[in-house]
Formats: structure tokens, C-alpha cells, sequence
């Protein structure tokens, strides 16, 4: 670089410290600023020589993820000088304790727990992501902060991968799809989850993605003049009550979008609520819910509002803090549209989360929502007896999911998530009366114990001292601090259980005159589809493997020998032709190459998601079936690629002109005369395609048909389907996909 470049360069970071001091949300003090300083220097002096993937100076890396710690978070000066440090020691000679000689032992804790987990991620010999994901979220015990930093790292990055090689690109946004976004919207950085889960989308769906882009800015006009409509209505009433409040209209993220159109089968056009309407208003704490349902009245007054739509989370804030009114009304040209209404302190929580909601408790330490849910979760990860994927799968599963609120029988109000059942409920009250429930009642009658709760039930827990889990109990539950609490009383009994269930596996084989040893016992793992020794002793203890079942596997033991003679002379007559038709199928036409080399391997397409020639694909290879096919756009393929990128292989199509393949269309519409015949009419139009079966039926007015086709590709499925929408009275026509 010439000196002018260097220069430049120089200035461009001057610039952007300035620019952090600016945005830092809390008043900065005199010490703050200058450890602030300090910490920025330091970093410049130890990343001097480091250049990033795009060539510029990394300096601006870690300056960028501070900026993003103190607008969008609003943490304090220690967190932002952490941030300034967050890969000196990964990348320097600099050590922990320099830090904490340097600083002060706090910030040296935060940089120490951030290398631990960028230590973690680089670690290739960890067999799985999801083990790394346990051990980055084990931070939180430390300091939740660690995490809160990681996550604005992350987004900096996301944000700068332009360079990257596509495999990576995708590994990295997958990732970040599958457990960044949601650990972002749990801590409540709403603005931060939707910016992750665009740019997750950009780079595993860029072709989606850019579609939709596009289709936003075409239609970009009509909505700002559609909102402005609304707002002139909206603001005189406000003006007129003295309201001050400013109103915003929010379009919809990218990836909401998406998720719309795929869980409702609709285009872009088809999703209405592509935006909402904000009205944040000003108010002291004594009139902040009187003013939200005022404004509520003012709003409902102009446009009817949808009863079954309304949220209230002024009244019941969720766990993460997060606190509106969230009324659906019907707008000009009937076009449902969400107004948001929140006063400036819970549109600050709901833009800056965990921060903001301690910046207005004043500093107080009493226990909020937040801080129970960061109990739970350090319950969570403190249990090891979980798999690394089941861990991650159940810890997302209740980061994600959606708050029902019930009462006990005093009155108190608990927040459990969607699809929790009255046996969860026990167990978010205690452990003690989880483990000791005898039967629960929701409203005053009895209920299962894994009876599904509903917002605004109130559950009595009854409890007995001689009451235990049992394993039936793992399958009542939903809440990962349940299943914890239930596998570990589970496990100190399950040894017992299981040294009596040997003796009597024994007893019972004997009569069978069967010898347990070490390979009977592996068939009979297999055979009722267990995984360990363990689990088939436990069940024989607890009876739930019976004598008839264990009759059924000695008569298929001594089946097994004639079975296999029979299997051999049926093959070696009928199959040889097919078989033979095969090999010249599979030499002369290989559907799928793999990796950069394009190899011709073995593989078998996947049930998740059915994909056919033509379709985007990947292949990933299984620890028992060999490489199974995948659609880029399979419900499990952000899960595999977060989780397994060391066994994701690309793949293409280069042939699909001489095998066919199955495709099953629903088709819906409005049952007019003659719609069968043109049906059948277009389908026999179309020469490539096979009908298999086809399954139509009329009822009061409505059409409803199933077809199953047998096509080469997904080139001439897709020519069909658009020739179907074609016909007059349809209305829609989906691929069904195999669950």
C-alpha cells in the first residue's frame, strides 16, 4: 500500500471510533471514555498487521461489532471495550491475563469467554456443531454479555461475507439460521433476529431471496402510499386527543415473507400483511397502559378491528420482556394490516432487549422475566446426559416457541411455551412437584397428565410422596427443564431396573431355549429397535417388553436361516433382469455427480422431501445409508448444514432424459361444469407425463383433487402445473412433498 492508501486508511478508522463515541448509548463518563480509548488502541496495536478476506484492515472488524454492542444493544463500556478485544487474544500474542492487567477483571472475563467460544467453533476434530453450540452457550453462566457480543459479531460478519467461498457461505448462514437467530429473538434483539435471518436467507436461498428483494422494491410505491393513507387518517384522531407519538410504517422482514409463502403455499402477491404500522407514543410510567388502549380505541374507531387478532403483551409481557398492543384491522381496499402500538420505553425493550430492560429497572436486581428464563436455560445446559443434537434441538425448540399464559390456582400467572402440557406446568413450579405429580386439573376436572394447555387455564398440581416418573413421562412433556429433571431421576433408577430385567431376560430366553449372550442381546437391540443394552434390559425390569414379543423374535430367529435361503433363489430368478437393466441405467445415465469432481457415487433419494431431477439439491452422508439427496430447500436442511457441514456434499443433475420419477399435485378450486373433463383434457395434453392414480371430488360448491404423476424432471412437472392454473374456476395447485 502507498502512504496516501495508508493514510486514507488511518483517517477511515479515526472515523469510525468517532463514530462509536458518538452512538454509544449510555452517557459515556470520563473513565468509560478513556477505557474506551484504551481498549481501541490496544486493538489497533495488536491487529496492525491483519488484513480480512476483503483486504481491509481488520482493525475495522472489531470496531464494527462494538458499534453494533452499543446502538443495537446498548451495553455499557466494558462490554463495548470487550468487543474492541474480542480476537486480540485468539489472534495475537497478547494473553487473558494481559487483559486483566491492562483493563480490569471484568472485561478480561468477557474477552476469555468470547475466545472460548471462537476456540470452540474453529475445533474440526469435535465430531458435531451441535456440541460446539453446548459449549458456546455454557458462556452464559459466565456472563450472558459473552453471548450478546458473539451474537453482534456474528452479525458483522454475516454482514461482510461477500468474499467468502459459497460452501462456507452457507455453513456459516445456516448456522446462524439455526441457532443465532433464535437465541437473538429469546433475548430480545427483535431488529438484530430479523437482519440475521435476512441475510441467513441471502446466502442459503439466494436465488429466493433476490426474487423477493425485487418484488419489494417494484411494489415499494403503492405501500408507502398506502401506509401514508392510513397514518393522515390515523393522525388527526391522535392529534386531536393531544397524543405525541410518532408513526412508522415497518415492512415486513425477507425472511417472514418467505416462511408466509411457504406455510400458506401462496406467492408474493397472495401475502397481505407485508407490512405493519407502528405508533410509538410518549408517556410517563403511571399513563403508559391507559394511553395504549386510548390509542387502541383511536385506531379501531377508523378501521374494524379482528377479534381473534388481537395481542395483548401490555397486560402479560412475553419472558424476554418485550411489551405491545398488537391489533390486526382492515385497512382501505380490504387489505388486512397489523398496527403495533408501544410507548418509547417498550419500543427501546423491543429494539435493544436484555439491555434496555435492565437500563429501566434501574438497575434493580429483583428476579424479571428475563431473569428466570436465563435461570432455566443455565438448568438446561448444566444436564450432560443429553446428545449434543437432542440438546440443541430441544433448547431451540423452546427458544422459539410461543408464550401461552396460564394461572394457578391463586391467581399468579405463569408464561410455559406453546404446547406445553399440565405435567410441564408442575415442573415450572418446582422440580419437587414435577417429580411428585399423581394427576393435575385444568378449569376443575381431571386431565392426562399430557393434556395440551390453552392461554388462560388455571391448573391445580396434585402430588403424592410415594409418586415417581416413569418413562412415558419423557413423551408428556415439552419444556426441556421437564425432560432434564424427568431422565435424571430416570437414570439413578434405570441401573436398578435394568440388573433385574437381565436376570429375568435370562429366566424367560431359557424357556425359549435361547442362551443369552453378547450377540443375542445385539438382536434383540435390533429387533425391538433400541439403541443400547441398557434400554432392552430397563424394559424387560419394567415390563413393558411382554412374553409374546420375545416368542415373536425366538420364531423369527429360527425363520431366519429358511428366509434367507428362499430371499436368495426369488432374487438370483426374477431380479436378474432388473438388475441388469440397471447397471445399464446407472452406467450410461448417472442422475447426480458429486463435489468438485463431479463423482459418480451411490445414494438414495430422501423421504423428508421427495426431490426429483432438475430440482436444487445436496447430498449428505449418513453415518447407515450411505449419501442421501436432500432439496436445497428441505425442512432439515438448515439443521444439517449448521449441524453436519463436514458431511454436506454438493451434488447436480447431468441426466434425467431416462428415468422417472413420482410427483404428487393438490389441486383446489371452485367445482364448475365441465372442470373434471378439462382437467383430464390438459394432464393427456402434456405428452411426458404419466398419470398413476388421480383422485377428484365436489363438495357444496368446493373442488378438491389429488394427482399422482409419473414424470422425467422437475422442468416438465413445473410446464404442468402452470398449465393446470390455467384452467378457469382453479384456484390453486401445489406439490405435495412427503412428510
Amino acid at each position: 500500500m502507498t502512504e496516501i492508501d495508508i493514510e486514507k486508511e488511518n483517517k477511515a478508522i479515526a472515523q469510525e471510533y468517532k463514530e462509536l463515541l458518538r452512538i454509544s448509548y449510555q452517557t459515556l463518563t470520563t473513565e468509560d471514555k478513556k477505557l474506551i480509548r484504551k481498549a481501541f488502541d490496544v486493538s489497533v496495536e495488536a491487529h496492525k498487521e491483519q488484513r480480512r478476506k476483503s483486504g481491509e484492515a481488520y482493525i475495522f472488524h472489531p470496531i464494527a461489532v462494538a458499534k453494533i454492542v452499543a446502538s443495537e444493544i446498548g451495553l455499557g463500556a466494558t462490554s463495548i471495550a470487550a468487543a474492541l478485544l474480542h480476537d486480540v487474544v485468539e489472534d495475537t500474542p497478547t494473553t487473558v491475563k494481559d487483559i486483566e492487567r491492562i483493563f480490569n477483571p471484568k472485561v478480561a472475563q468477557l474477552v476469555e469467554g468470547l475466545t472460548k467460544i471462537s476456540l470452540v467453533q474453529k475445533d474440526m476434530n469435535v465430531s458435531m456443531q451441535a456440541e460446539n453450540f453446548r459449549k458456546m452457550l455454557l458462556t452464559l453462566n459466565d456472563d450472558v454479555r459473552v453471548i450478546l457480543i458473539k451474537i453482534a459479531d456474528r452479525l458483522h460478519n454475516m454482514q461482510t461475507m461477500e468474499s467468502m467461498e459459497n460452501h462456507k457461505q452457507v455453513k456459516i448462514a445456516s448456522e446462524t439460521l439455526y441457532i443465532y437467530a433464535p437465541l437473538a429473538h429469546r433475548l430480545g434483539l427483535y431488529n438484530i433476529k430479523t437482519k440475521l435471518e435476512d441475510l441467513g436467507l441471502k446466502y442459503t436461498e439466494p436465488i429466493v431471496y433476490n426474487n423477493i428483494v425485487s418484488k419489494i422494491k417494484e411494489t415499494k410505491e403503492q405501500q408507502d402510499a398506502y401506509i401514508k393513507d392510513i397514518s393522515d387518517v390515523i393522525k388527526s384522531s391522535l392529534d386531536a386527543e393531544g397524543v405525541e407519538y410518532v408513526i412508522k410504517g415497518r415492512p415486513k422482514s425477507i425472511y417472514s415473507i418467505r416462511r408466509k409463502m411457504l406455510a400458506q403455499n401462496v406467492s408474493f402477491d397472495e401475502v397481505y400483511d407485508k407490512f405493519a404500522l407502528r405508533i410509538v407514543y410518549k408517556a410517563n410510567p403511571h399513563d403508559e397502559k391507559f394511553l395504549a388502549w386510548k390509542i387502541y380505541s383511536i385506531v379501531t374507531d377508523h378501521y374494524r378491528p379482528s377479534p381473534s387478532r388481537l395481542r395483548d403483551w401490555i397486560s402479560s409481557p412475553k419472558s424476554t420482556g418485550y411489551e405491545a398492543l398488537h391489533i390486526t384491522v382492515m385497512g382501505p381496499k380490504g387489505r388486512w394490516v397489523e398496527v403495533q402500538v408501544r410507548s418509547e420505553r417498550m419500543d427501546e425493550i423491543a429494539e435493544k432487549g436484555y439491555a434496555a430492560h435492565y437500563k429501566y429497572k434501574n438497575g434493580a436486581t429483583e428476579e424479571g422475566g428475563l431473569d428466570v428464563w436465563l435461570n432455566l436455560l443455565k438448568e438446561a445446559l448444566e444436564n450432560s446426559e443429553t446428545s449434543a443434537v437432542d440438546f440443541v434441538e430441544d433448547f431451540k425448540m423452546n427458544l422459539y416457541s410461543k408464550e401461552i399464559y396460564v394461572f394457578t390456582p391463586k391467581g399468579d400467572i405463569k408464561s410455559l411455551p406453546k404446547g406445553a402440557t399440565s405435567l410441564d406446568f408442575a415442573f415450572g413450579i418446582h422440580s419437587e412437584i414435577g417429580i411428585k405429580t399423581r394427576g393435575t386439573r385444568v378449569n376443575g376436572k381431571l386431565v392426562p397428565l399430557n393434556y395440551e394447555l390453552k392461554n388462560g387455564d388455571q391448573v391445580e398440581i396434585i402430588t403424592s410422596q410415594n409418586q415417581k416418573p416413569t418413562i412415558n413421562w419423557l413423551d408428556y412433556v415439552t419444556t426441556s427443564r421437564a425432560k432434564n429433571k424427568i431422565r435424571n431421576v430416570l437414570n439413578e433408577n434405570t441401573k436398578k431396573i435394568a440388573e433385574d430385567g437381565k436376570e429375568v431376560l435370562t429366566r424367560k430366553l431359557k424357556h425359549l431355549k435361547i442362551t443369552l449372550n453378547e450377540n443375542v442381546v445385539n438382536e434383540l437391540v435390533n429387533f425391538f429397535k433400541l439403541k443400547t443394552s441398557l434400554d432392552l434390559f430397563y424394559r424387560v425390569g419394567v415390563g413393558s417388553i411382554e412374553n409374546q414379543q420375545l416368542k415373536d423374535y425366538a420364531a423369527q430367529k429360527s425363520n431366519t436361516l429358511i428366509n434367507f435361503f428362499k430371499s436368495k433363489m426369488k432374487r438370483s430368478g426374477q431380479t436378474a433382469d432388473a438388475d441388469l437393466h440397471k447397471q445399464v441405467l446407472s452406467s450410461n445415465y448417472d442422475m447426480l455427480v458429486f463435489g468438485k469432481e463431479q463423482d459418480k457415487l451411490d445414494y438414495k433419494l430422501s423421504a423428508c422431501c421427495n426431490p426429483i431431477p432438475g430440482d436444487p439439491v445436496f447430498g449428505f452422508v449418513t453415518i447407515n445409508e450411505g449419501i442421501k439427496v436432500h432439496k436445497k430447500d428441505c425442512p432439515n436442511a438448515i439443521a444439517m448444514q449448521s449441524n453436519y457441514a463436514y458431511r454436506i456434499m454438493q451434488a447436480k443433475w447431468i441426466d434425467s432424459s431416462q428415468q422417472e420419477f413420482k410427483a404428487i399435485i393438490n389441486i383446489t378450486g371452485m367445482d364448475t361444469l365441465g372442470l373434471t373433463n378439462e382437467l383430464t383434457k390438459v394432464i393427456s395434453n402434456n405428452m411426458q407425463v404419466n398419470i398413476q392414480s388421480i383422485s377428484l371430488n365436489g363438495d357444496a360448491g368446493l373442488f378438491k383433487g389429488q394427482l399422482i404423476v409419473v414424470v422425467q424432471n422437475s422442468t416438465i412437472l413445473n410446464k404442468l402445473i402452470d398449465n393446470i392454473k390455467k384452467i378457469d374456476g382453479i384456484d390453486k395447485v401445489t406439490r405435495v412433498y412427503k412428510k
